[in-house]
């Protein structure tokens, strides 16, 4: 009788435990999406500040294994899957561009997106400058 309770309560505590794991995979995945703040087709995604970067980078190798290419439409980002294309739209002038992630980064604070030197000039961007995101 005493083994039949305890395997009850183990089954129970079991069960419970999977639907708890389940349960918190499925929030974390949630915070996850949030978190990344650039969905696919989304028309407002993620917002911040954008930078550029490339003297000193050209033809090193970036996250993903390609070498850097200072002329070309690339960025980083620090969660989206390499090969995203996202929209990168400066708030000040309008100017949009569309860029292929290609390296991680920005690892300054408060940036959202490190553009490439012919994607930042596309946009107008000289420094840093508000922009908006939007995953294609």
């Amino acid at each position: 009788m005493a083994s039949t309770v305890r395997l009850a309560l183990f089954a129970l505590a079991v069960t419970a435990g999977l639907a708890t794991s389940g349960l918190a995979a499925a929030d974390a995945q949630a915070r996850s999406a949030h978190a990344r703040g650039v969905k696919a087709g989304s028309h407002h995604g993620q917002s911040g500040v954008a930078s550029w970067y490339g003297p000193g980078f050209q033809g090193r190798r970036t996250a993903n294994g390609e070498r850097f290419n200072t002329h070309a439409l690339t960025a980083a980002h620090r969660t989206l899957p390499f090969g995203t294309r996202v929209r990168v739209t400066n708030k000040v002038n309008g100017r949009s561009v569309v860029v292929r992630i290609n390296d991680r980064g920005p690892f300054v604070g408060g940036r959202v997106i490190d553009l490439s030197n012919a994607s930042a000039r596309a946009i107008g961007v000289s420094g840093t400058a508000r922009v908006n995101l939007a995953r294609l």
